[in-house]
């Protein structure tokens, strides 16, 4: 089991609303998916900068063609 930190924040009460009906999680449930965002945000960036850059060895048209 992970360590837990208790912390207080004060956030805007129609932001913490709109993200919880995003969410459909409580505060804490929401609060933990917002920051694991934040913390993949990076990753995804890498990921992105690396579109169209990557030979993966793959013949599209000869995979297209397998899919008719």
């Amino acid at each position: 089991m992970p360590r837990l930190k208790k912390v207080t924040v004060m956030l805007p009460q129609e932001l913490l609303d709109r993200a919880q009906g995003v969410s459909g999680e409580g505060v804490t449930g929401t609060i933990r998916l917002g920051l694991e965002a934040v913390a993949a945000r990076r990753a995804f960036e890498g990921l992105r900068r690396l579109r169209g850059k990557l030979d993966l060895g793959i013949d599209l048209k000869r995979v297209r063609r397998d899919r008719e």
